[in-house]
């Protein structure tokens, strides 16, 4: 229910500052300046799909982590208050941690666009519009973006991907700064812990299994419009779709109206898919264990 209700404001976020919709409405006018106008349409279009599945599987798997750091805490505060001990996670603390997914809805989410914008270019910048590419030729091109988003070049090496989810300025500043309540403080030791967890190669192997499944779900729906023609229904369906072929130019519509399925508040098969990845719940499973253990709180 978290993750679908904040998918809305995930999709506005994308769609207004990638806005094709001005490029599909100046390209109704018949500009002088047309294939201009069709190149930056390429570009802004592959970048939101890629953006957009990119930050839906982001806000998945943090919200499940985030959740179950709660709820960790919440098991605990529940057996303390009953010895009459100051519970460590109170309402006003859950809020102001939970507010943090604010930063993968704003600046986060600004600076993964940059980043893929510049992958997509860099990919698809010298690819014709009037090439034919074939759903596999479109994985591959795929596949390289996610490359440069994901392990950079030579010349920029990649960030971890955990730095689009959470800032890591808040931390040193509000350590630096006095007059600090005691909810700010645990706030700063959740945000910590949760920063810690981010940065763990389990977190990336789920991230990343979580992203794998994703684009594969991208691909199937593209793989809707690469089906063959009725009457070359002989050939067997997966060896045919090989043989299909589309210019770039009739990809790129098709592409950009991927973002609906993707943050769809609908209960989508896209989101659906990702929620019920066995390796997810199982990770989200050993945050909760790990939280609930009173040691924990020791340490």
């Amino acid at each position: 229910m978290t993750v679908l209700s904040m998918l809305p404001t995930l999709r506005e976020a994308i769609i207004q500052n990638l806005n094709s919709e001005s490029l599909t409405t100046l390209l109704k006018n018949r500009p002088a300046n047309k294939l201009e106008i069709w190149e930056d349409l390429k570009i802004i279009s592959f970048t939101r799909s890629i953006v957009a599945v990119y930050s839906t599987c982001m806000l998945i798997v943090l919200l499940r982590v985030q959740l179950n750091i709660i709820g960790g805490y919440l098991y605990l505060d529940n057996s303390i208050s009953k010895n009459g001990m100051t519970p460590q996670a109170p309402p006003d603390v859950q809020q102001q941690y939970l507010s943090s997914i604010q930063h993968l809805l704003g600046d986060g989410l600004h600076e993964l666009m940059t980043v893929v914008k510049q992958a997509v270019r860099e990919v698809l910048g010298g690819v014709s519009l009037k090439q034919s590419l074939s759903l596999q030729e479109l994985e591959q091109h795929l596949d390289q973006v996610r490359a440069h988003v994901e392990e950079g070049c030579m010349a920029s090496p990649r960030k971890p991907l955990s730095c689009y989810m959470m800032s890591d300025e808040e931390t040193t500043l509000a350590s630096q700064a006095c007059g600090l309540t005691e909810n700010d403080v645990a706030t700063i030791k959740l945000l910590n812990e949760t920063r810690d967890m981010l940065e763990s190669p389990d977190f990336h192997t789920v991230l990343h299994t979580c992203l794998s499944r994703g684009f594969s779900r991208f691909l199937d729906n593209m793989a809707e419009f690469f089906r063959p023609q009725q009457g070359d229904a002989a050939h067997s369906t997966l060896d045919s779709l090989s043989h299909v072929s589309l210019p770039l130019a009739k990809i790129i519509p098709i592409v950009n109206g991927q973002i609906n399925s993707i943050c769809s508040e609908i209960p989508s098969h896209f989101v659906q898919d990702l929620l019920m990845i066995e390796q997810v719940k199982e990770f989200s499973a050993n945050v909760y264990e790990a939280f609930s253990a009173p040691n924990e709180r020791q340490k």
